[in-house]
């Protein structure tokens, strides 16, 4: 996998290190299937109860959460469903930017973290997030078009950059990379809850 952390640091943009790496759309399915397989490996071990459990988060704090839940610490099925939403607006944007579109809006839709409450329905939605990503990349034209960036604002783009097509799946890709460690915690404290109630 990638180290995002370059990017992430402001060290390097992500459009730079797309375009001094050569990153297309071959390379970006095999991130993107790495990562997917990575979280799959997550479940090994794990039961339903676990995908459900309330995990200790001294650190929580989400300002766009339904009120009330601000502070909540996320369970796995949470962290899932939200990785995979960014991986996927990611690979939305990608398409549109590929094909000339200078994509305003955000093409995101987060599936309900409360439905999710299984194993099953953890790797379904891994799966199924898999092969939305590596549709969006069938969508890129034989030449992309690398010149066209996102239209957003001033502030996103100091931050960040500017996001051509494998710019902006890369950082939706960053995004989830960098919850993997907050998703092996609450995978260490359900495995530790569920030990010490045996």
């Amino acid at each position: 996998m990638i180290d995002f952390s370059p990017m992430r640091a402001g060290e390097l943009t992500y459009l730079e290190f797309a375009a001094r790496e050569n990153i297309g759309p071959a390379a970006l399915k095999q991130l993107s299937d790495e990562s997917v397989d990575f979280l799959l490996g997550f479940l090994e071990g794990l039961k339903d109860a676990d995908i459900v459990f309330e995990p200790a988060d001294p650190d929580a704090d989400d300002p766009f959460a339904v009120e009330g839940e601000e502070e909540i610490g996320w369970n796995f099925g949470h962290l899932i469903a939200h990785v995979t939403a960014s991986s996927e607006e990611g690979a939305a944007l990608s398409s549109l930017l590929a094909r000339g579109v200078p994509a305003a809006e955000r093409p995101r839709y987060e599936t309900p973290w409360r439905a999710i409450k299984s194993v099953a329905q953890v790797r379904q939605r891994l799966e199924e997030s898999r092969r939305m990503r590596n549709a969006y990349l069938e969508t890129w034209p034989d030449a992309p078009l690398l010149d066209v960036c996102r239209d957003v604002s001033e502030r996103f783009s100091a931050r960040f950059g500017e996001m051509n097509a494998p710019a902006a799946f890369l950082f939706g890709l960053s995004h989830e990379v960098g919850h993997y460690e907050q998703i092996e915690e609450v995978r260490r404290q359900a495995l530790a809850a569920r030990l010490a109630t045996a």
